[in-house]
């Protein structure tokens, strides 16, 4: 938390048994005993403001935070704990892509395993749903061969019923099965006539009623 964390939670291996084959932490690394999951939220003020630039350039800025942070904190850990510490990239590199799909997979599915340390649950829109701060976190994780104990597990964030998400995807990428992600890409990466890159659409995040607004 002293290297800007808002929120972090633990989770033994065992809770990563059920991870997809190759997608897995122990995949990464198979020495790995626990998992340490961070997020830093993004400040509400960005969902008021059109997405585009403003939004697009700090939600890239707070991975590259992120990264710092898990760095920081898995060489913390390694002098404290005469222990090892792998920090996984919170945004990028990662190998799996499905061209025709523009479908991506992580290393390690940093929502998925936020939600196995006990930082939230994944919501319809498949994004992690945090009690505080809602839809709202850039999330990382490292791994370690320390063995420490889980935080509990938490459910009943996203609302029953709740299909907002849903019904205000412009390009109806969310569904039931989850996201389209060509849809999705298509529809909300860009780039302006001077070069900036852009996100023009995060509708799915500003319209949840936990988005921690």
């Amino acid at each position: 938390m002293e290297n800007g964390a808002d929120v972090c939670g633990i989770g033994a291996i065992e809770r990563f048994e059920s991870f997809p084959q190759s997608f897995a932490p122990t995949d990464i690394w198979n020495k790995c005993k626990s998992v340490i999951a961070f997020g830093i939220a993004l400040p509400k003020g960005l969902f008021d403001v059109e997405a585009r630039l403003i939004y697009a350039h700090y939600n890239e800025l707070i991975c590259t935070v992120m990264d710092e942070l898990l760095l920081k904190t898995a060489k913390k850990l390694e002098e404290t704990y005469n222990c090892h510490a792998v920090p996984m990239p919170a945004d990028g590199p990662y190998e799996y892509w499905d061209a025709e799909r523009m479908h991506g997979k992580g290393l390690v599915s940093m929502k998925h395993a936020a939600a196995a340390c006990g930082l939230g649950e994944i919501g319809k829109s498949t994004l992690l749903l945090n009690e505080t701060y809602g839809n709202r976190l850039v999330l990382g994780i490292l791994l370690t061969d320390l063995e420490l104990e889980s935080d509990p597990l938490v459910t009943g964030i996203c609302i029953k019923g709740c299909t907002k998400c849903i019904d205000n995807c412009p390009v109806h990428a969310i569904t039931e099965d989850g996201v389209n992600q060509k849809a999705c890409r298509t529809n909300t990466y860009g780039t302006n006539a001077r070069g900036f890159g852009t996100v023009d659409c995060n509708r799915c995040r500003a319209m949840c009623p936990r988005n921690g607004h």
